[in-house]
């Protein structure tokens, strides 16, 4: 399908060296990222722990996995997903949203709680499947509890060691892989809101490179989105 093809290709074009994130949020977007949660202010390696803690998500309709966002499942259609959320939801067309895409936000009780992004200029209808979701709202969280707005030493103790990266070819959007996560779900790094002197998450070796690698970070390095995607793998429905 001509729609397949577009969205493969240009989630292609953001993977950097093997890493493959695929489109997400940029700074334009006006979801604000959410506060984490408090933790002490240590470096990685710090001396002292934090008494903070993941939380698991509150129910399946608030979990993170490689299927999905949510009641929002990868393969599904559109209209199956508003037959599934009934009036409860609000279906918004964002056009244009990020470079290359357009995305509907699915929004509950006034708020975003995540979107469906699809290539601009190919707008999804009720009988579209959706091959790309991600989410800022921090109720939405995997299994071990890691979510929009969770510092990055918190994430690691749910998925082991973490390296960031970015690639100047797809826009400078840095990721984080962790040492035991094979799940299909991407992590936008941020820093946290009180730190306006940063714009990464990672300190990487200067002079920097197209592509840079990284296992140190500032304290404030926090999650910023997470992603879920199927590209040319979408299970059928």
């Amino acid at each position: 399908m001509k729609s397949r093809w577009l969205i493969t290709s240009l989630l292609m074009v953001l993977m950097s060296c093997g890493q493959p994130p695929p489109p997400t949020k940029n700074t334009t977007t006006s979801q604000p990222m959410p506060s984490p949660p408090n933790l002490e202010d240590t470096s990685k390696s710090g001396s002292s722990k934090s008494t903070a803690k993941l939380s698991p998500p509150a129910s399946d309709a608030f979990t993170i996995s490689a299927k999905g966002i949510g009641p929002a499942k990868l393969g599904m259609t559109l209209g199956q997903l508003k037959q599934s959320l009934g009036d409860k939801a609000k279906f918004e067309v964002k056009s244009p949203f990020i470079v290359g895409f357009d995305a509907i936000a699915v929004i509950q009780s006034g708020q975003p709680q995540y979107y469906i992004l699809y290539p601009m200029g190919t707008p999804m209808g009720n009988s579209s499947v959706i091959e790309v979701l991600f989410t800022t709202n921090s109720n939405y969280r995997t299994t071990k509890g890691v979510a929009p707005g969770t510092p990055l030493k918190l994430a690691e103790q749910a998925y082991g060691d973490a390296t960031l990266s970015f690639n100047y070819a797809s826009e400078s959007r840095e990721y984080v892989n962790f040492a035991n996560l094979s799940e299909d779900i991407a992590f936008r790094m941020g820093v946290a809101a009180n730190d306006t002197n940063n714009r990464f998450s990672g300190i990487y070796a200067s002079p920097l490179k197209e592509y840079n690698q990284t296992q140190n970070y500032r304290d404030s390095a926090t999650i910023k989105s997470v992603e879920v995607y199927c590209r040319d793998k979408c299970p059928s429905r």
